[in-house]
């Protein structure tokens, strides 16, 4: 049976509604809040008057309101998509808009539509990765999107007040209260006991994170709901859309609960190669690694909440029963990998080493996709201390002895404090001294991590040829020349007893095997 559309949605089906030419059928496409015609051009989506609690759209002025919201808040990503709020007028039960040749009225506005523009469904990119066509290239200019995003949203003292660990205490609890009923039906009782304990203690644990978060800033206006299904490609560009308009609480987050929307995603979908170069290119945009041990907590809540809404359809009468068991696999991953993320884990310390342009940076990229690894360049981090643009080229300020000491010691500090919390992290620097190995090895020897060091090495000329390349391709952070690598070479100090006990030693002209290698470094 066919539902029946409201008239002002049949007569928008209708190409003599729109003040442009529209020159195919046009397409429909409700969710449960909102209309959404599709003209070929333009998209034109139409609140729907519904009141669920958390959203309310049950009057003119609040869908008027939250018009002005969405258009407002999905400007900041995606401003090539929103165009305008255009009032839709009636005269002799003939709806228009005010601009419509159709209409002359001077009547108010009964409804109102945002326009925005249109892009081919196969450009989302949830239809990109169902082909097997999301890149790394693609994941990694979402991540720096992402991080530009964060960087500029609002904050406030109201905004701030979502991001108390007794505010995101609430939000985990009201999960669990509301799941309860599908335990054994979609979930275990192991998973939603153990899954529960490791919020509370986490909560115990670390009020004090919370409460360093907010006075950093890092409670902002977010997105809400990055995912893949609200991001496209237009006109070659990553666009981030439909972000939440109606609900603060949605959307008023620590930045790093927004990414870790997108992270679990792609996890779940089990590509976390594309999951690990998002998450890497994000952070090392940000500097935001005193976030990373929020990530298991947050990651948790976010496949929870999945796993919640998708036990849902399982109490809705009106659902055929071969989809109601589709929703019962998909919310039981969903639950269990929310109690996957709780579960304790070894972290690594990885060293590399080498000249630059010896290829460690490719290697460490390659590896921290394999293993889960946390990949901490010290060109960034020098930057990030230094307080300047990753891609601006420092000057010799940033490259004094002190500033090199500020850098290592920046880089193991993240390192030990990520280790410990159970990731796998990469440091990657030149690591030619000594001493500088040494301080790492004690600091991970006094802390009960493991550490390994991986050598990079190749001959001259080619290690001249890749940095004559990334000099004339400017495109990466690194600032070194080939101009340095005699006094590299003549700093380099070879490795001690103790570093060859835990050393592995790669010719980067050769190929290699990294599934291998990070086989090996998980033992």
């Amino acid at each position: 049976m066919t539902a029946i559309l409201p008239p002002l949605i049949e007569q928008m089906l209708s190409p003599d509604f729109y003040p442009h030419k529209v020159t195919q059928e046009i397409e429909l496409i409700q969710t449960h809040i909102s209309f959404v015609l599709l003209t070929g051009k333009y998209a034109y989506k139409v609140k729907k008057p519904m009141n669920f609690g958390f959203l309310d759209f049950s009057t003119l002025e609040k869908r008027q309101f939250f018009c002005q919201e969405e258009l407002r808040l999905n400007r900041r990503l995606a401003p090539d998509l929103y165009l305008q709020i255009l009032p839709i007028t009636e005269v002799d039960r003939k709806f228009g808009f005010d601009v419509s040749p159709n209409i002359i009225s001077n009547s108010e506005p009964v409804e109102y539509a945002i326009q925005m523009l249109q892009f081919p469904q196969s450009n989302l990119l949830i239809n990109l990765f169902e082909q097997n066509k999301l890149t790394i290239d693609q994941v990694i200019d979402i991540g720096k999107q992402l991080a530009n995003f964060h960087q500029h949203a609002a904050t406030s003292e109201h905004i701030s007040s979502f991001g108390t660990k007794d505010a995101v205490r609430a939000v985990a609890e009201d999960n669990y209260q509301h799941t309860v009923k599908y335990i054994g039906l979609a979930q275990t009782q192991a998973q939603f006991d153990r899954t529960r304990e490791y919020t509370e203690k986490f909560f115990a644990e670390n009020a004090e994170l919370f409460v360093d978060r907010i006075a950093q800033g890092k409670v902002k206006e977010c997105h809400g709901d990055l995912h893949l299904k609200n991001i496209c490609v237009y006109e070659d560009k990553i666009q981030i859309f439909d972000c939440i308009e109606f609900n603060e609480p949605f959307r008023n987050s620590d930045a790093i609960y927004d990414a870790a929307f997108l992270l679990m995603d792609l996890q779940y979908r089990g590509r976390r190669d594309l999951a690990n170069a998002f998450l890497n290119n994000y952070l090392e945009q940000t500097g935001d690694y005193n976030a990373v041990p929020l990530l298991p907590l947050y990651c948790s809540m976010r496949a929870y909440i999945r796993a919640k809404v998708t036990s849902f359809l399982l109490d809705d009468p009106g659902i055929p029963q071969p989809v109601k068991d589709r929703a019962k696999t998909e919310a039981a991953a969903y639950y269990k990998m929310a109690w996957e993320y709780t579960k304790p884990s070894q972290g690594k310390l990885i060293l590399m080493s080498g000249l630059s342009g010896s290829g460690k940076s490719t290697v460490a990229r390659e590896l921290a996709q394999r293993i889960d690894a946390i990949h901490l360049r010290s060109d960034a981090i020098r930057k990030h201390l230094a307080g300047i643009d990753l891609m601006q080229r420092g000057g010799d300020a940033i490259y004094t002895p002190e500033m090199t000491a500020k850098t290592y010691s920046r880089l193991w500090e993240i390192g030990v404090l990520l280790a410990s919390k159970g990731f796998n992290v990469i440091l990657d620097a030149k690591y030619d001294r000594t001493a500088l190995r040494t301080e790492a090895i004690d600091q991970a020897t006094t802390h009960h991590i493991p550490i390994q060091i991986i050598y990079c090495h190749t001959e001259l000329d080619l290690i001249k040829q890749r940095l004559s390349d990334r000099t004339a391709a400017n495109n990466d952070i690194a600032d070194a020349t080939t101009d340095l690598l005699a006094s590299q070479q003549q700093a380099f100090e070879g490795f001690s007893e103790s570093d060859r006990s835990i050393l592995t030693s790669i010719d980067t002209a050769i190929p290699l095997d990294l599934d291998a290698l990070a086989t090996s470094l998980a033992k």
